[in-house]
């Protein structure tokens, strides 16, 4: 039995993955108050910067994408290629960083780890107003 054939990485960007984020709240936020819908886009544009972000850095490259609303939530998935499943670590005023998977916890209304064959994808779930 031969080893799954690993997908190749996707080429994007932060920037992209936000687009997709703007695009798929687009119908969605219309009709909301401003501050609601401010609120919801801002907090969708950092949980799917900080993913694609740390695949790519901590992750073994990005290897799927996809932000979609579905059942009055926007689902972010991100793969990459690491089997590892992210950890909080404790904050060091010596080393940057350290914050980002807690505040994907805390934005989300729900976040799972689905291990793969060769990576993992996370599923980050915004509930929508």
């Amino acid at each position: 039995m031969s080893a799954p054939e690993m997908p190749d990485t996707v080429r994007t960007t932060c920037a992209r993955a936000r687009a997709e984020v703007d695009a798929a709240l687009l119908t969605v936020s219309q009709g909301l108050p401003a501050e609601q819908a401010r609120r919801v886009n801002e907090d969708a544009l950092l949980v799917v910067s900080e993913l694609v972000a740390n695949a790519m850095r901590h992750g073994g490259g990005l290897s799927g994408l996809t932000v979609r609303v579905q059942g009055g939530a926007l689902l972010i998935r991100v793969s990459d290629r690491s089997e590892g499943v992210p950890v909080q670590v404790p904050s060091d005023p010596a080393r940057p960083g350290g914050f980002g998977w807690l505040m994907v916890q805390r934005l989300s209304s729900s976040v799972t780890v689905e291990a793969e064959d060769g990576g993992k994808t996370i599923v980050a779930a915004l509930n929508l107003p």
